[in-house]
């Protein structure tokens, strides 16, 4: 079984302006290694994805993407982008976050709506997924998890799903400091994995499965030597590019 290269993402989420998004971004590509075995993407706010865009242009280390989309191609819905207007900008779309999921209240099938129009748009899809701390003392880790994987993936095709990537993200560890227990991210994604086989035929080893959750340089080198796990979903760390940098690293021990 072929092991898929590993993707270290970081979430900007809403911070930066656009001059200091370029500057981050061009910040991160000074200290990068020359040839990260990891692929590395940057998923800025939608105001600074054409000047991160220029400032990644001459450099093949880095992808660009959104953090979210409207599932519309166009349409009478003010203050939304759609993954169609974003061809052209960027190469993935994460979906299903859980800041989406929970203040905006999208459901599953709101995500998969979205998924299918970040496919339909030639774009790659990151599906968010994740229990609360509410979910999780209830023992429910594993039912949510298979019910939003399920939703999202189940009905694809085989080549749908293989264009997708998986980011497992412990709601109750965003910005906590605290990252899951490392047994726990591994049954999660062994979990993730079945609905993933499910899904693409039996074929689905090169759909990556990321951890998220209060991801740092320091516990980078453990979180991705968790089995399953093939990169990370960085939050505040990706807002500094020595932290970034330092966990891109991790991805080469």
């Amino acid at each position: 079984m072929r092991t898929p290269r590993p993707l270290i993402a970081g979430n900007w989420k809403m911070n930066l302006s656009v001059t200091e998004g370029a500057a981050l971004a061009t910040d991160i590509l000074s200290r990068l290694p020359g040839l990260p075995s990891a692929e590395v993407l940057l998923l800025p706010p939608f105001t600074c994805l054409s000047a991160v865009g220029a400032a990644l242009l001459a450099d093949s280390r880095v992808a660009l993407g959104a953090q979210n989309c409207h599932w519309a191609e166009s349409g009478a819905v003010t203050g939304e982008i759609s993954a169609s207007m974003l061809s052209g900008l960027c190469q993935y779309v994460l979906v299903g976050h859980s800041e989406r999921r929970h203040l905006f209240h999208e459901t599953d099938a709101i995500v998969r709506t979205k998924l299918e129009s970040v496919l339909k748009a030639d774009l790659c899809p990151i599906l968010a997924v994740g229990e609360t701390d509410e979910e999780r003392r209830a023992g429910l880790t594993a039912e949510v998890l298979t019910r939003q994987a399920r939703a999202g993936l189940l009905g694809l095709t085989h080549e749908e799903v293989c264009r997708c990537t998986v980011a497992y993200e412990p709601v109750w560890a965003i910005g906590s400091g605290a990252a899951a227990d490392f047994t726990d991210i591994g049954e999660a994604a062994r979990i993730l994995r079945l609905v993933i086989e499910q899904a693409a035929r039996g074929e689905g080893y090169g759909v990556r499965i990321l951890y998220g959750g209060s991801v740092t340089a320091e516990s980078a080198p453990s979180l991705l030597g968790v089995e399953g796990i093939a990169g990370a979903l960085v939050g505040g760390a990706s807002l500094r590019a020595a932290d970034f940098c330092g966990i891109v690293a991790a991805s080469d021990r």
